[in-house]
């Protein structure tokens, strides 16, 4: 019943832009916590950055903060991620996925430790000359 589709991804040369989208259905966008994670082979996953549905709080690593821009649309139930100034250490699979906020305290917990079941499939991302 849930599902998250991203979208997006390709590849892009170093200093360029990509912008992620995630379609969410099956919730109210508002009653959830959306976040970006990203995985390179052979590496953990790690959260991007992830943004609240309620009241648009953001939280970003701090290796993409100044670079990744989340942001929401509720009516479309639509997550983006902006991505500027690539880096080949970028390159990934990307996934969004969805918690509800009242199991968070703040957003970041969700982008440390995402326990949810809701997951998309991927987009993969690959920065290179």
């Amino acid at each position: 019943q849930v599902q998250l589709v991203e979208s997006g991804g390709g590849l892009a040369q170093p200093g360029g832009s990509l912008r992620l989208t995630c379609e969410v259905s099956g919730l109210t966008l508002d009653d959830y916590a959306i976040g970006w994670f990203r995985q390179a082979p052979g590496k953990k996953r790690e959260g991007v950055s992830c943004i609240s549905g309620s009241d648009g709080s953001t939280y970003y690593r701090d290796s993409v903060k100044g670079r990744f821009t989340i942001s929401r649309d509720n009516a479309k139930n639509t997550v983006y991620l902006q991505m500027n100034s690539l880096k080949p250490e970028d390159t990934a699979v990307y996934y969004c996925a969805a918690d509800k906020l009242s199991f968070l305290t703040v957003v970041q917990d969700f982008c440390v430790v995402p326990i949810t079941d809701y997951w998309g499939q991927g987009t993969q991302v690959t920065v290179s000359s």
